[in-house]
């Protein structure tokens, strides 16, 4: 099992919401976020004041995948939240021990 962790602009998400819907992934996590990378923020004017923005607003998504899900998973991610200019995000992978379905006390990949 594996933890898909997505740093996405969040018009997005809809986006990437149904890809992965599609790609069977049957449950996710959004949290909204603040960072920046090689974006590096921007410039604002807010009543004739310019001011600097060095945190952008971004979405994290989680998803906790099996292994035979993950390449489907990647490629609904990447596919839907690319704009193909800088900041678009990243995506990370993580290995996942366990995962229990509170519930009904199910485990790994039963409780996915």
């Amino acid at each position: 099992m594996k933890l898909v962790t997505a740093i996405i602009r969040a018009f997005k998400l809809d986006d990437v919401r149904l890809a992965l819907t599609e790609a069977g992934v049957s449950g996710m996590t959004v949290t909204e976020v603040k960072g920046f990378g090689r974006q590096k923020g921007h410039t604002e004017l807010y009543r004739g004041a310019e001011y600097q923005v060095d945190f952008l607003p971004k979405l994290k998504i989680e998803v906790a995948v099996s292994e035979a899900q993950l390449e489907s998973a990647l490629d609904a991610i990447l596919a839907s939240a690319r704009t193909g200019k800088t900041g678009d995000g990243k995506v990370f992978v993580a290995p996942l021990e366990r995962v229990v379905r509170i519930r009904t006390g199910e485990i790994d990949d039963d409780a996915l």
